[in-house]
């Protein structure tokens, strides 16, 4: 099977507040945007140090490695997603609160190196389901967090979650 081309998806594939980061992805490629993501991120990553990977903006604001933690809890969550509406199933999937799951999972604690090999795992994981998808699959919807979307949708929104947060480490981080 060859993989199918992932269009940009129309409006009404998805939620309105995911507009946000689908508009941030450029046209093109969507396959080879992921992978040229990920090298793009990890170099950023591998200029960081675990101290300057602590730095928080503000008070109260995810460290780097909550960002980066956060980001790859994020797109494996949405792969699943996209999996499970891929695979035909209809079941109603919930949303999560990503401002829950950072504490528990203690990015802090861990090295940036670690970090950054486990967000590269993930995208690895993220391309190969996407590659592995023809036209129908990628037209399936389902519902998550009380929202339809569609599997092409869910890609777009992964690429461009990570697109907003690699602008908010150089925006608001300083990296």
């Amino acid at each position: 099977m060859t993989p199918a081309v992932i269009p940009r998806p129309a409006a009404a594939e998805y939620a309105s507040y995911y507009a946000r980061y689908i508009d941030k992805v450029p046209e093109g490629d969507l396959l080879r945007t992921l992978e040229n993501q990920a090298r793009e991120t990890q170099a950023l990553l591998a200029g960081l140090s675990d101290a300057k990977a602590l730095h928080r903006y503000a008070p109260g604001k995810w460290s780097i490695k909550e960002v980066i933690g956060h980001v790859t809890d994020t797109e494996r969550v949405f792969s699943y997603r996209a999996l499970r509406f891929a695979r035909a199933d209809a079941t109603a999937l919930p949303g999560f609160d990503e401002n829950a799951w950072v504490p528990p999972g203690k990015f802090d604690a861990r090295s940036l190196k670690d970090l950054a090999a486990e967000l590269d795992a993930v995208r690895r994981a993220t391309i190969a389901l996407f590659r592995g998808l023809d036209a129908a699959a990628l037209a399936r919807r389902g519902t998550a967090n009380d929202n339809a979307v569609s599997v092409g949708a869910i890609a777009w929104i992964i690429a461009g979650h990570e697109r907003h947060h690699v602008a908010l480490l150089h925006e608001r981080y300083k990296v």
